[in-house]
């Protein structure tokens, strides 16, 4: 189903004259418009984690949980991208790792690698 179809059988025509495109019965294309990831996204761990796609909402726990993959994926460094606007995130991100047994030290990236708009951490050596 192309984006057009699918956002005229969501919406209808919005005023434009013409009545919501039908969905053909063998398109098989059955996405909840509310819920179109049903199933868990699953992100690779790397050293990098850059939470502009996060909900603020959402920042603690994803967070931690990073922070525990990354640490059972065996970084003793990772660095958190969370911006620079006017700190609410830094801040947020920050409180988490002050209270995360398993992290040693934390600090502002070097100004290379994103300066007070990134936190580096280490991480405490351990199996998880």
């Amino acid at each position: 189903m192309r984006l057009a179809d699918w956002l005229n059988k969501l919406f209808g025509a919005r005023g434009r004259g013409t009545p919501p495109a039908e969905a053909s019965a063998d398109d098989g294309d059955d996405v909840d418009p509310f819920d179109p990831f049903p199933e868990p996204v699953r992100l690779e761990i790397t050293d990098v984690f850059d939470l502009h796609a996060v909900a603020p909402r959402e920042v603690r726990a994803v967070v931690e949980e990073y922070l525990y993959q990354a640490r059972l994926a065996g970084f003793r460094s990772v660095r958190i991208i969370h911006g620079k606007g006017v700190g609410a995130q830094r801040e947020a991100v920050r409180k988490i790792l002050a209270r995360t047994p398993f992290v040693e030290h934390f600090s502002d990236a070097p100004p290379e690698a994103g300066g007070w708009g990134a936190t580096v951490v280490r991480l405490k050596k351990g199996d998880g």
